[in-house]
């Protein structure tokens, strides 16, 4: 644990070194605002929530996510610092970890400065502050998720705008795998229990049920098996394709 959390320090400040984590912070926050006020409603709803707020949150993540993780190993790779980082005492697990934690860190930073909102949803009225509270949880638990793809697909590429576009493919069918779009197209043709099981692999679902207020041991449980699955499949493939 100390060399990852040494790694995540070295990663977390190296973020704030940089305009990005700046950048990421302001378009994050603006368009949270945006939104929240604007397409969803905040004030004309007249309801003591914080739903206009988190309901956009996938489609934020969807952008922004991909924009972060997409420098996590590739920018490694073209620069060739790769191997120089590899040849640090540490353990592939550890370096893999590390970096993920210090960008699932910092997306959760930005997310945590959003707390205005939760200061006015308080002063307009009285909200269930258990339920924003656990729509918070179930946000980050899918930024985390995001990232942990965007970090796998990152390890396969040395350039970043394709570790970006790939990222946003993936994550956006992932996100609607659970809408009627996608399993009308499934069910058309597939088994029952194939659209079913498409249908779970949805973001959306999972993440409208902690939405609620409910935090269902099954959605922490999918959300955690994506980002370890994809974090396995990280520390493989920087291991198979380190020295290319």
């Amino acid at each position: 644990m100390r060399n990852v959390r040494l790694i995540f320090i070295r990663e977390f400040t190296a973020y704030f070194a940089t305009p990005l984590a700046y950048v990421f912070i302001v378009i994050f926050l603006m368009l949270a605002g945006l939104l929240t006020f604007f397409m969803g409603g905040f004030l004309e709803r007249d309801q003591a929530d914080l739903v206009p707020f988190f309901e956009f949150h996938p489609w934020l993540y969807l952008f922004l996510v991909p924009a972060l993780s997409m420098r996590l190993w590739a920018e490694e790779r073209k620069l060739g610092t790769i191997e120089l980082f590899l040849t640090l005492p540490i353990t592939m697990t550890q370096a893999v970890t590390g970096k993920f934690l210090a960008a699932w860190g910092f997306s959760v930073t930005a997310l945590l400065l959003t707390f205005p909102f939760w200061i006015t949803v308080n002063y307009l009225g009285n909200p269930d502050n258990g339920v924003v509270f656990a729509s918070y949880i179930g946000s980050a638990l899918m930024a985390g998720a995001y990232l942990a793809i965007g970090a796998m697909i990152s390890a396969c590429t040395k350039n970043q705008v394709i570790a970006f576009v790939i990222t946003t493919a993936t994550c956006f069918v992932l996100t609607l795998a659970g809408s009627p779009v996608i399993l009308d197209f499934f069910s058309a043709w597939a088994s029952a229990d194939i659209v079913q099981a498409v249908g779970n692999f949805g973001f959306l679902p999972h993440f409208q049920s902690i939405q609620r207020g409910v935090i269902d041991f099954r959605d922490v449980i999918f959300f955690g098996s994506i980002i370890i699955i994809a974090l396995i499949a990280n520390a493989v493939i920087i291991d198979w394709r380190k020295a290319t």
